[in-house]
């Protein structure tokens, strides 16, 4: 009997002993392989870790606990590719679960420095600087921003997956990016259209922003005519989308960027608020990338979901301010 008992003392504690997995150091690589995996360099990647870690840093009694480092690098290394958990847990030696139980932390700790790196620009020294940015594209004057919409796929939720569906046929959250920092910063990512339209209600009625003709046509937003008549009509047509093109093309890197956003990444496989963090932390990360000039070597192309134009007639204050920008031109 008491060999018995010994044995089965053995046994749990076998049972009990935690397995541990080799656990690599990224910042060993060089700043190439670093952006390909976790698209940022070295010092970026360690000032990044350095912020979050009074947030993401827990006491626990047991030995052996996840690094801040590893924290952080396998929630980017998500985000940069859209691989899935299992995968990305087993680059970083971190057990599926694990990351399962980490990321959601590290999303809010990336998306608490929203505020600093996700801005729209007030000041008006700095609305000058951009101003005159948008006009160097194609002459359209006193542009402060571009808007546009791309959506991101995600698992339809089990209650209301209706609300979710898209033109074309597939679930998506539809988020609204909107550029408004020419050749400095990326994307403001302004996840809704309310939000939108209580900022530049803010702004001086001396700006504009150029949408497609899925907006409506107000005083401080401005579309293109539908059925242009005059070369000055169409002169302004021309101007309008050369200049909202650039927010096109800001899409393109956010998506390219972060791989998850893409249809490269699949869907995301979380709940509407989940995908909206991976948004913002995406966003937060994409300005941090563009401020720091850290190269993004691909561009997503996406085949855009059309839009009927917007079914309420204009205000006639901001059919004459149409007016008077096309006269301009």
């Amino acid at each position: 009997m008491a060999d018995l008992a010994l044995l089965e003392d053995l046994n749990a504690r076998i049972r009990q002993e935690r397995m541990f997995r080799d656990r690599r150091d990224f910042f060993r690589e060089n700043d190439v392989w670093l952006i390909s995996r976790f698209c940022l360099p070295r010092h970026l990647l360690m000032e990044l870790c350095d912020t979050l870690e009074p947030q993401l840093q827990r006491e626990t009694r047991r030995s052996n606990a996840i690094p801040v480092s590893i924290q952080v690098l396998s929630t980017l290394a998500f985000l940069a590719t859209g691989s899935f958990q299992r995968e990305i847990g087993d680059r970083s030696g971190v057990s599926q679960p694990s990351l399962s139980r980490i990321m959601p932390s590290v999303l809010r700790a990336i998306n608490s420095l929203a505020g600093r790196y996700i801005q729209f620009p007030y000041d008006d020294a700095q609305q000058t600087v951009i101003k005159m940015a948008f006009y160097g594209i194609a002459e359209f004057p006193n542009v402060v921003g571009a808007i546009d919409c791309t959506h991101v796929r995600l698992k339809p939720p089990s209650v209301g997956d209706y609300a979710y569906i898209n033109r074309k046929n597939f679930h998506s959250l539809n988020v609204q990016p909107s550029h408004s920092c020419v050749g400095k910063y990326g994307v403001c990512c302004s996840l809704y259209l309310v939000s939108f339209y209580h900022l530049f209600k803010q702004l001086t009625r001396l700006c504009n922003s150029p949408g497609d003709k899925g907006y409506p046509l107000t005083e401080y937003l401005v579309t293109p005519l539908a059925h242009p008549q005059t070369e000055q009509e169409r002169r302004f047509n021309r101007s309008h989308i050369r200049t909202r093109a650039i927010v096109e093309r800001c899409i393109g890197l956010l998506k390219g960027r972060w791989l998850c956003l893409g249809a490269a990444g699949g869907s995301l496989l979380y709940t509407p608020e989940k995908v909206c963090n991976i948004i913002i932390a995406c966003g937060v990360l994409h300005n941090i990338a563009q401020k720091n000039g850290v190269p993004c070597d691909h561009v997503h192309q996406e085949n855009p979901i059309p839009r009927d134009p917007w079914p309420v007639p204009a205000q006639a204050t901001a059919v004459r301010r149409r007016e008077e920008l096309i006269r301009r031109f």
